[in-house]
């Protein structure tokens, strides 16, 4: 099985933006666990039909489909309803991003894993990139990607673990917070120090 790469950081500190580069930069394929997490959540998969018999109809539209953002909501200002979510889905959602690493024919393969360290994954992946940044900035980016509220971001951030926690736990620190082309320079020395693309 490739060595698995696990990106992660808090919500708006362009976790995406640095995995799509990395990955472009030396070929390594990238597994996105929200994206897993979506395709989990269709009509009839397996996170779809959990949820389906955890929560009943309530968060689910007339046609059947989730309703994200009132689940997004309720998540938000319930932590009781957040732990029972996530660990019906963290499960299903490991089990398929495992799955998908080992048919990868590189020797290395970069996951993004928004809540690596809030599911407690550390032991399924080799090392772990945090992605950093200042939260004045965080806040800016959530609130102007999701058009939402100040409050509305500062909750999002606030139901994550710390980004300092976690860049405590980092085998990879990347400080996101300034001018890209800097944030791209940190990234080449990643990339280089885990091994020549």
């Amino acid at each position: 099985m490739p060595e698995l790469i696990g990106i992660t950081g808090g919500i708006g500190s362009g976790k995406s933006r640095v995995c799509r580069f990395l990955a472009d930069l030396c070929g390594w394929p990238l597994l996105n666990l929200d994206q897993i997490c979506r395709e989990l959540l269709l009509p009839e998969m397996l996170g779809w039909l959990a949820l389906r018999q955890a929560l009943g109809r309530g968060f689910f539209t007339a046609a059947g489909e989730l309703n994200r953002p009132k689940l997004r909501e309720a998540i938000f200002a319930d932590a009781a309803l957040r732990q029972q979510v996530d660990s019906l889905l963290h499960p299903l959602a490991k089990q398929a991003m495992l799955q998908q690493a080992a048919q990868q024919i590189t020797p290395l393969v970069l996951a993004e894993i928004p809540l690596l360290f809030e599911a407690g994954w550390q032991d399924s992946v080799s090392r772990i990139v945090v992605v950093y940044a200042d939260e004045a900035v965080r806040l800016r980016r959530i609130m102007e990607r999701d058009q939402v509220s100040e409050e509305q971001a500062r909750r999002a951030i606030a139901a994550q673990m710390p980004l300092e926690d976690k860049a405590q736990l980092a085998d990879y620190l990347v400080d996101n917070s300034g001018d890209w082309e800097e944030t791209c320079g940190q990234l080449r020395q990643v990339a280089e120090s885990m091994t020549p693309c």
